[in-house]
């Protein structure tokens, strides 16, 4: 596993906790010698893992649609900035390119990638292994709501078993590194 897919926040939230975790995450990821790849914005949690990645001198790959860099919300200094159509194309190369995905605490953009990344491992078009960085509690609630979906029959067992969740990126990238893709039920 040397390309970590990272879904977070273009905002840094109201504490500084989230700032000081993603520092951490990043650090971890230099440590290890991992490639950052992530949706190539220059604000909030996804500017700051990015610009940690490139001062360490490691590769960041920036993928982005074009309205968004025409907004200028784009971070011109990652290693290979990706400029795509559409969000729907953004998604599936982050998909495509990451050996493993962790989500940062983060608004919409965040859950929906993290959704999708929940269904393409569940309908096999991937199997690579998704974390939450559960960060100051952050996914909690989503947590619970997730098993509220597994005991009204919703969600197979087997989904929520292969979301590695920790407030820890050490466990977190340790469990990822461990990762055994595991079929999960079809219907």
């Amino acid at each position: 596993m040397k390309k970590i897919t990272v879904y977070c926040g273009s905002r840094k939230g109201e504490s500084s906790v989230y700032e000081a975790a993603v520092r951490a995450l990043a650090q971890e990821m230099i440590k290890r010698d991992h490639e950052l790849i992530y949706g190539a914005g220059r604000v909030g949690l996804m500017g700051i893992i990015a610009d940690e990645m490139l001062n360490a001198g490691k590769e960041v790959t920036g993928i982005i649609p074009q309205k968004l860099v025409d907004r200028e919300v784009a971070h011109t200094g990652c290693t290979e900035l990706i400029v795509v159509e559409t969000m729907r194309d953004r998604k599936w190369l982050m998909a495509e390119q990451g050996d493993g995905f962790i989500a940062m605490p983060g608004g919409i953009g965040t859950l929906e990638e993290l959704f999708e990344i929940m269904t393409l491992n569940q309908l096999h078009y991937i199997q690579k292994p998704l974390a939450l960085y559960n960060v100051n509690g952050y996914y909690d609630k989503l947590i619970d709501f997730l098993n509220h979906a597994m005991e009204q029959g919703f969600l197979y067992p087997e989904q929520e078993e292969l979301l590695i969740v920790s407030d820890d990126p050490v466990e977190i990238l340790d469990q990822m590194g461990q990762y055994q893709a595991k079929r999960p039920s079809d219907w």
